[in-house]
């Protein structure tokens, strides 16, 4: 995951959004990562099927309303 930046950057923002706190995840992204936790394992897996399905339909999503 070293190697591809954009997959990391990724799963980095699918594990700030589903662990966003010690309640969720005891460790931040960066220990998750070094320590291979489950929970880092499923923000990969989440990014890697989002890429899958994101690379199939070839559009770029719109980006939400500010508000």
């Amino acid at each position: 995951m070293e190697h591809d930046l954009l997959l990391r950057a990724a799963a980095r923002a699918i594990y700030d959004a589903c662990y966003p706190s010690d309640d969720w995840s005891p460790t931040g992204f960066d220990e998750a990562e070094r320590c291979a936790t489950v929970h880092y394992r499923q923000a990969v897996d989440a990014a890697l099927q989002a890429r899958a399905v994101l690379l199939v339909c070839g559009e770029q999503l719109p980006l939400p309303a500010l508000a």
